[in-house]
């Protein structure tokens, strides 16, 4: 009832693990499995070790709204093979997510991650406080990063957009025509805080990205506009609580969604989303979730009226 075809993925739900969310090590991947989640993304790995930035990092602005600056610290992709080979063990889809400095970069490590085993690649082009933001924002270098990658590799690729662009759309579209198999709405917002005290940004790196409640109902807007758009499937990805806004998600056009900042409340929110939206779609004469996948582009807006 709650199995999907994710671009040739096989998942047993449509919740997938959000990058960046429970480190990258084999226990906490562990818990997450066991709370029944589809798929699982990792951590953005880099060609090299990288630590990041420094504490304080991450703030709760407001109930379930954060704002970090983590600065994608990893392992390296040559650390982290052994993670993925470890992973692969609970035989559920691991989507590792990769970024570089250069196409050919971004391709050395999906590469490697491939050949560890990765049953997909997860392109992050768009973490709003690191360099890699900067191809995000363009729809030539995203389209060469794209299909450098999908010449390369035969896992899937998808690509996490960056929502603080002026048209996402064109940039999707380059993502699609470079042969990307799904694109992921929306990475987090770039914004800030400052201490009126210490008179500086609370964030040790000043600025940082804004994720959970506050930006959802940002993300479904940008999901419902890409599905007018993309023929590719599309990953929702913003302020997931409930079983509710996942519903909304697809409803807008999602084909899956990914969960992330929930996760501080406890890994059983998951089994509790996938219990209820069973009951959703039970309730409401469907046999698959799968069958609500845009439903919300059915209704008609509301015409201006004609004065001439």
């Amino acid at each position: 009832m709650l199995e999907i075809n994710l671009s040739g993925l096989e998942l047993k739900s449509p919740i997938i693990l959000a990058s960046g969310i429970l480190g990258v090590s084999y226990s906490s991947m562990k818990r997450i499995f066991n709370a029944g989640i589809g798929a699982v993304t990792s951590k953005s790995i880099g060609p090299n070790p990288r630590k990041g930035y420094k504490n304080p990092s991450i703030i709760e602005l407001f109930p379930g709204t954060f704002l970090n600056a983590v600065g994608l610290g990893n392992p390296g992709i040559d650390n982290f093979l052994s993670e993925i080979k470890e992973i692969k063990e609970f035989n559920i889809p691991m989507i590792v997510s990769v970024f570089g400095d250069s196409a050919n970069s971004y391709l050395n490590v999906a590469t490697k991650a491939e050949q560890a085993g990765a049953d997909a690649i997860e392109i992050n082009i768009s973490c709003p406080h690191a360099e890699v933001s900067s191809i995000g924002i363009n729809k030539d270098l995203t389209y060469k990063v794209v299909k450098t990658l999908k010449d390369n590799l035969k896992v899937p690729v998808f690509v996490k957009l960056n929502p603080n662009v002026t048209d996402i759309g064109k940039i999707a579209l380059a993502a699609e025509k470079g042969g990307a198999d799904g694109v992921v709405a929306i990475n987090t917002l770039g914004a800030m805080v400052i201490d009126i005290n210490t008179k500086r940004p609370i964030l040790a790196h000043g600025s940082g990205g804004l994720s959970g409640k506050a930006i959802h109902p940002i993300a479904v807007k940008k999901v419902y506009d890409l599905y007018q758009l993309l023929k590719i499937p599309i990953i929702g990805c913003g302020g997931i609580f409930t079983w509710k806004e996942v519903v909304e998600f697809m409803l807008a056009g999602a084909n899956a969604v990914q969960i992330g900042t929930a996760l501080y409340k406890g890994v059983e929110i998951i089994t509790e989303i996938n219990n209820s939206l069973i009951y959703y779609i039970k309730n409401n004469g469907y046999s698959s979730i799968s069958e609500i996948i845009g439903l919300a582009h059915e209704y008609k807006t509301q015409e201006v009226p004609d004065f001439e």
